[in-house]
């Protein structure tokens, strides 16, 4: 995924300043793909250079509001019927593994446990944002209570992942 295909993705529903769509990455995107203030305003003006998006109107202080254009709409459909997503082949945690040998048992076993505590941790944090988000039937609101149950079931799988990991540890380690 790209900030260029989710900015498409959410000016497909209806066109939206810069401002606007920094508020909407906050309330539902920005646990899957978080983005900075320069790179939204950075990313409009390459879409809109590019002929995807057009400024739809202008307001007070420079405000503009974005919308998409047929060839954006195109370019957001080849994207998600066209290109599979890339798989993530990088994992800090999972390099730590291979080199547990390096510590003592103790403290390989504190790191797993370290792990597991976080996804514990994100598990929860994810649960208060189901909890307290006003989900709506609108399609943000459904996918985005989709990619949410995905989280939630990531983290709680990493969570017994690494619990599992300290003991199997330290069944080898005896």
């Amino acid at each position: 995924m790209s900030l260029r295909h989710a900015l498409l993705g959410l000016l497909a529903d209806r066109p939206a300043s810069g401002y606007d769509l920094m508020k909407r990455f906050e309330t539902s995107l920005s646990n899957v793909w978080p983005a900075t203030q320069s790179q939204v305003y950075g990313e409009l003006g390459k879409l809109t250079k590019g002929g995807m998006l057009e400024v739809a109107a202008e307001g007070p202080r420079g405000r503009k509001e974005y919308a998409i254009t047929d060839e954006g709409r195109a370019e957001l459909r080849r994207w998600l019927t066209d290109a599979g997503p890339d798989p993530v082949r990088r994992s800090d945690v999972l390099l730590r593994v291979f080199f547990l040998n390096h510590l003592t048992p103790v403290e390989a076993t504190a790191y797993l446990m370290g792990e597991a505590e976080r996804a514990a941790g994100q598990h929860r944090a994810l649960e208060e944002v189901e909890r307290n988000v006003d989900w709506g039937d609108d399609p943000l609101s459904v996918n985005g209570r989709l990619a949410l149950e995905y989280g939630m079931r990531f983290m709680a799988m990493r969570e017994e992942w690494a619990r599992w990991a300290a003991e199997e540890l330290g069944k080898t380690r005896r």
